[in-house]
């Protein structure tokens, strides 16, 4: 019996083309194809990487990887509208080291996230995350399911998150 088993790499005719200063950190086959988490995002079957700080959510149910990709809606001058994209569900055959790194990749983008409640009904999440070769923070808005838009109170409620941040405004 090995105590200390190390996983494979991965071949070669199977890695996704990788950045100059990205690296394998783990890897899972799944039932539709290798799942790749490296230091810039997560490679998922069929799809380009996505970054860190792209993925909303990510829940580990054992078996299946479910990962909740957030899409950009609409561009504001400090921040970005972002919603969830359809639901990514992966069952990893043997996943490893995968579901860790996700979990702390994901947490780790996160600097700063606060939910607001709206005047009209519902609320908003403001979040700022870390990008892997940018330097500052990243501002997004996520609006709860069926709130409506309310753009300048959201405007007023990341300028000052980013105030607390420390981060000035241009």
């Amino acid at each position: 019996m090995k105590l200390f088993r190390r996983k494979a790499k991965l071949p070669a005719d199977r890695r996704p083309a990788l950045e100059a200063d990205e690296r394998i950190l783990s890897w899972a086959e799944s039932s539709d194809g290798d799942v790749v988490a490296t230091n810039l995002g997560l490679w998922l079957p069929g799809r380009a990487r996505l970054g860190w700080h792209e993925i909303h959510k990510a829940v580990w149910s054992g078996r299946e990887l479910t990962v909740t990709p957030a899409g950009v809606v609409r561009e504001r001058p400090e921040y970005a509208v972002v919603a969830d994209e359809p639901l990514l569900t992966y069952l990893l055959l043997e996943p490893g080291d995968v579901p860790h790194q996700v979990r702390a990749r994901v947490t780790r983008s996160v600097a700063y996230t606060e939910h607001h409640p709206l005047p009209d009904g519902g609320g908003v999440r403001v979040v700022a995350r870390r990008v892997s070769g940018v330097d500052g923070l990243t501002w997004t808005a996520r609006y709860d399911a069926g709130a409506a838009p309310a753009e300048e109170t959201v405007d007023e409620l990341v300028a000052a998150a980013r105030a607390t941040a420390g981060v000035v405004s241009p």
